[in-house]
């Protein structure tokens, strides 16, 4: 049994509207129109429940 973890593909920062879209060409993320706020600590819609680790008893 194998696991697969699949990752966002695009996200929007929550504070500022800038949007950004995975570009598998370049292995990064690129902006799609709007920059948003250059000063903006950029907080993604990402809900947080992903877990990466897992600890065992």
């Amino acid at each position: 049994m194998g696991v697969r973890i699949t990752p966002p593909t695009e996200r929007t920062c929550e504070r500022c509207g800038r949007s950004e879209r995975w570009d598998d060409a370049v292995e990064g993320w690129r902006i799609d129109e709007d920059a948003g706020q250059i000063y903006c600590l950029h907080e993604w819609d990402i809900n947080g429940t992903f877990v990466p680790i897992t600890e065992r008893p």
